[in-house]
């Protein structure tokens, strides 16, 4: 049987196609997760924070052989984004902002298994940041989406739609962080052909 991998399983989350803004209802998901803040591109903790997540997802995904629900692909690297006002993102404030990243998990992977994973990948790897790495249980629920194909850099027009067009004229408020799920590896991927899937946890507006 081949390995669990949420964007085959959860296309509607992991692999949309829609480049114009559209509602989705994401289920209950569970993640590793490691809060921080600073400029993702020049803060060190931003960096530790990466590395530390993939060092226990891939202890994960070792261990996850042995138990009856069988190994799984790690899936995409994602981020809740914050800041105090919400202009930080769109003016690239990036000192300013707050995150956590995560990295999902499939439904049998247990909070004791992720603390076990956390001690093994510290003695391994040795990084300071691993010992952060925290279980973290999310529903977003009804939620507006986007598949955005170019830079992080290019997103602000894209949230500025979102925030001052498509929700006023969906009656429609945001009620949760800003969310970010990264199909590319920047490593290796031009910065017009990154795949970024933006979503905004959303409610109704009372009449």
């Amino acid at each position: 049987m081949a390995p669990y991998d949420v964007k085959r399983e959860r296309k509607e989350c992991y692999a949309p196609k829609n480049t114009a803004w559209a509602i989705v209802d994401v289920p209950e998901q569970q993640f590793i997760a490691l809060d921080g803040a600073g400029d993702p591109n020049t803060a060190p903790a931003y960096t530790e924070a990466v590395a530390a997540l993939y060092a226990v997802a891939y202890t994960l995904k070792f261990a996850a052989k042995r138990t009856a629900g069988g190994d799984f692909v790690v899936a995409p690297l994602e981020g809740l984004w914050w800041a105090d006002t919400p202009e930080a993102f769109t003016s690239g404030a990036k000192d300013t902002w707050s995150w956590t990243m995560l990295i999902g998990m499939p439904s049998w992977i247990t909070k004791e298994m992720i603390e076990d994973a956390g001690q093994a990948a510290l003695v391994k790897k040795k990084l300071p940041a691993i010992s952060r790495v925290r279980h973290l249980t999310l529903h977003e629920g009804r939620s507006a989406q986007v598949l955005h194909i170019g830079s992080y850099d290019d997103e602000a027009p894209v949230l500025h739609e979102l925030h001052h067009t498509y929700l006023a004229a969906q009656r429609l408020r945001p009620t949760g962080l800003h969310h970010e799920i990264y199909l590319s590896d920047p490593r290796r991927t031009a910065p017009e052909k990154l795949r970024t899937v933006l979503r905004q946890p959303v409610e109704s507006v009372d009449p």
